[in-house]
């Protein structure tokens, strides 16, 4: 196994391009289930979790091929209608296959997925708005298992949370329902406008994309997408924070200004310059300064995103004053701080509220540590580089899941960073 090793206190200066979306790509491969045909998926990133997704969709019976980040996939024969649980343990995102496959198939039978520890992310929220559209659903022996035999039918579907993986479920399944869907309290996040866009470029009526209320007129049928997957947000969030909290200057570039507005608030008010333009953002840390402490909240989209959550904590430790963390989506999603504070942060948790005593710039110093989780391992990295001295990171696995070439990607800023086996 590899561990990742950084040699901190070095400012980080230059241009990064943002890679595809893991979050937008996973659910576009799974709607290409959707129809008989070629599909071609572009700006597809090369991760842990999109060739898990491929794997499972070459069981289901897809035919696929890669050049460079063109994934083609060819859904004509399908050969299974179950996601066995060997193929699923590790992502939970393969739950979106559920959908597409009772759509075109009429029944599915889907292992309850895995992926990060960082709460619970029941899957109710699927099989009750399934059942809300004609699908008879229930669990048994660790398995989701959906019937619709005379076809999907349309309804009006309330979830009592916006949920990312339920709305993107049941967008693709109502695509081909009989009769008009409308989905309420639905989640907003882009990926989910990502999907809109393919499943209407396909032949699907869905209108209401960026809203909380989505409105599917179902077709009989649909055909082969070719569609482009949108920047990661995410990744790109990650590496503003790292420029910043390393003390250097640089740019992110392939990326969208408009998704990441709630980070770059609170990065200005921490005290940094942004400039953004059409499709980048700069970020300078170098004025001398300290960073102010500030306060975030996590919301569903377009408040501040959970999955930058443990990244701009990192950053807190080094500011100057104290601030709260208070995260309102997962329930365990302080699993980086027992790590943070190996390296000398100072991190009370209360429930869902973490309180950062800020050490400053100099406050870090490199130790070994442990990655708990894909995002909690972006925020050791981060600390890492901000650290003085040495940091090992083990379990890296969970970086390879959400970051594509990560350590090349540090270097050309000029980290020196690489991979030693544990």
């Amino acid at each position: 196994m590899e561990k990742l090793v950084i040699e901190g206190g070095i400012p980080l200066y230059g241009d990064i391009r943002i890679s595809g979306a893991k979050n937008a790509a996973l659910p576009l491969m799974a709607a290409t289930l959707l129809c008989p045909g070629k599909h071609t998926l572009r700006n597809v990133p090369d991760l842990r979790d999109t060739c898990t997704m491929i794997r499972l969709l070459e069981y289901l019976g897809v035919k696929t091929g890669r050049e460079g980040d063109v994934l083609y996939l060819d859904s004509t024969c399908l050969e299974h209608d179950d996601a066995p649980y060997e193929m699923v343990k590790t992502m939970r995102a393969s739950v979106l296959v559920l959908g597409p496959l009772l759509a075109r198939c009429g029944k599915a039978r889907v292992s309850l997925p895995g992926g990060c520890a960082i709460g619970e992310r029941p899957v109710n929220f699927h099989t009750a708005g399934l059942q809300k559209i004609g699908a008879r659903c229930n669990i048994e022996d660790g398995y989701i298992q959906a019937e619709a035999e005379g076809g999907l039918k349309g309804g009006t579907v309330y979830f009592d949370l916006p949920t990312v993986t339920g709305t993107e479920n049941l967008l693709m399944a109502a695509t081909l329902a009989a009769g008009k869907t409308i989905l309420k309290n639905a989640a907003r996040e882009p990926e989910i406008g990502n999907l809109v866009d393919m499943l209407n470029s396909m032949g699907a009526k869905i209108s209401g994309r960026g809203s909380d209320t989505l409105t599917i007129e179902g077709v009989c049928a649909l055909k082969p997408a070719d569609n482009s997957i949108i920047p990661d947000r995410i990744e790109a969030g990650t590496y503003l924070i790292a420029i910043a909290a390393s003390g250097g200057a640089g740019r992110v570039t392939n990326c969208c200004p408009a998704h990441l507005s709630s980070l770059v608030e609170k990065l200005r008010q921490a005290g940094l310059d942004i400039e953004e333009g059409e499709s980048f953002i700069s970020i300078d840390s170098r004025q001398g300064s300290a960073l102010t402490s500030v306060d975030i909240q996590t919301r569903p989209y377009p408040g501040y995103p959970t999955d930058l959550q443990a990244q701009f904590m990192a950053l807190m430790t080094l500011a100057e004053g104290n601030c709260t963390i208070h995260e309102t989506i997962f329930e365990n999603r302080f699993m980086h701080v027992a790590e943070l504070r190996r390296m000398g942060a100072k991190i009370k948790t209360d429930g869902r509220l973490g309180l950062v005593n800020g050490l400053g710039r100099s406050g870090l110093r490199g130790a070994p540590v442990m990655a708990t989780d894909l995002r909690a391992s972006s925020s050791l990295v981060i600390a890492a580089l901000a650290a003085e001295g040495r940091t090992d990171i083990s379990r890296i696995y969970h970086l390879e899941r959400g970051y594509e070439n990560l350590v090349e990607k540090l270097s050309a800023l000029g980290a020196k960073v690489w991979k030693e086996q544990e």
